[in-house]
């Protein structure tokens, strides 16, 4: 191929979305260039002590207090730490991840957390039974079969173990809908902080004047310092014309929440757009190898469940979805292998099982996902201890949730 064949690539941004799609690009002999806006790698990943105005990070206000309020407003874009917050009265406005994070982190320094929540939510751990690591044990295939077939039993039985770790109602954030019609809540120290008094669950905000928060429950909380706003961000796509991606009300419309449907040439693809209850490298990953692959010519119903919100807009179902990329990039999981075939089907669904065949093969991705479980643990392994194998268990059953015996 001559050096003017080669397909040049544009990528905005360097985060990890950005990272995996110059990789992917070099994989398909493209030539990418990427663009950042600042002057290092990791996007949200990248944790900095200055707030960077339109720059988020890890843990600009979005909300106008339009009475005045006297005391601080911030939004959770610009929160770093506690070490302002002594004995200050806080109320945080959200329950997604970033509002029950800084509930408990401000909690041990400040006087007094308000959190204040409009419906509720599921609170989920990120560590399961014995010790486990909660998505290691339940993404699975085995137990997404289960939840497609029997999707009124799998949520009786959810709301049944999550209820025994948590009485929600009795702490007062039982939300009215399911646990998989909306994004949880994952958070082992909250229900601890509610518990001991430092946190105070409320309901939603009703009015806002100098000094206090008036609740929609007729509740009023004077003398607050802070108002922390963990209310969710806005997107969009400010540097493309709307007539190419036009966001409304934080709907857009996106072939596998990547393509725009409308245009001539399949030459944009919107890398890392979704939300999935997992994590979302895997996901950009297969979504970049989808569109290198798109850009060559070599590649060509959810939305009714989940909870009418601009929050969940861009809601996917992690394992189906994985397979949808997976599919439309040419890689078919078939296993002869019965050892390798328990594995990938109880076994956690690792981004392993899409270098296993086709397209992007990968000759070590057999002996990754059988010792997968070894890596997990390692940190684990400080000091010698004498085994104990009355707690192990047939690592083929299918009623074994976490896959820890090695074969």
């Amino acid at each position: 191929m001559n050096q003017s064949d080669i397909m040049k690539v544009a990528i905005i941004g360097a985060g990890a979305s950005g990272l995996t799609a110059i990789k992917c690009c070099l994989d398909e002999e493209l030539e990418p260039t990427c663009y950042e806006r600042t002057d290092e790698l990791g996007g949200l990943w990248n944790y900095k002590d200055e707030v960077r105005d339109g720059q988020a990070s890890v843990m600009k206000s979005t909300v106008n207090a339009r009475n005045l309020f006297k005391g601080k407003i911030i939004h959770s874009h610009d929160y770093k730490n506690s070490l302002s917050y002594e004995d200050k009265r806080v109320v945080i406005v959200g329950i997604g991840n970033s509002g029950g994070d800084a509930a408990v982190e401000l909690s041990r320094v400040a006087s007094q957390v308000f959190l204040s929540t409009r419906r509720g939510s599921w609170i989920l751990n990120r560590v399961a039974e014995k010790g486990m690591p909660v998505d290691m044990c339940y993404i699975s295939r085995f137990f997404n079969a289960l939840q497609t077939r029997f999707p009124g039993f799998i949520e009786t039985m959810a709301k049944k173990q999550l209820n025994n770790k948590v009485d929600l109602e009795l702490y007062s954030l039982k939300p009215k809908h399911g646990p998989f019609a909306q994004h949880p809540t994952v958070n082992d120290d909250l229900p601890n902080r509610i518990i001991c008094g430092s946190v105070k669950v409320k309901s939603n905000i009703e009015e806002i004047t100098e000094t206090g928060i008036k609740f929609d429950d007729g509740t009023f909380e004077d003398d607050i310092d802070v108002l922390f706003l963990a209310t969710g961000y806005t997107f969009g796509f400010p540097f493309l014309d709307k007539s190419v991606i036009e966001v409304e009300n934080n709907k857009v419309e996106l072939f596998k929440y990547m393509f725009p449907p409308d245009l001539e040439h399949h030459t944009l693809a919107v890398i890392g757009f979704i939300q999935p209850l997992g994590a979302i490298m895997p996901i950009s990953e297969l979504q970049c190898r989808l569109a290198t692959r798109v850009f060559k010519g070599k590649a060509e119903a959810m939305s009714a469940r989940y909870v009418h919100s601009p929050r969940h807009t861009i809601q996917v179902d992690y394992i189906p979805f994985l397979d949808e990329l997976a599919l439309l990039n040419g890689l078919k999981l078939l296993l002869k292998d019965r050892a390798l075939a328990m594995k990938c089907i109880f076994g956690p669904c690792t981004p392993y099982q899409f270098r296993l065949e086709g397209p992007g093969k990968w000759k070590g991705a057999r002996k990754a996902i059988m010792t997968q479980w070894d890596r997990t643990l390692a940190p684990l392994k400080t000091k010698p201890i004498e085994a104990n194998s009355d707690r192990l268990t047939d690592v083929n059953s299918p009623f074994n949730k976490c896959d820890i015996i090695r074969e």
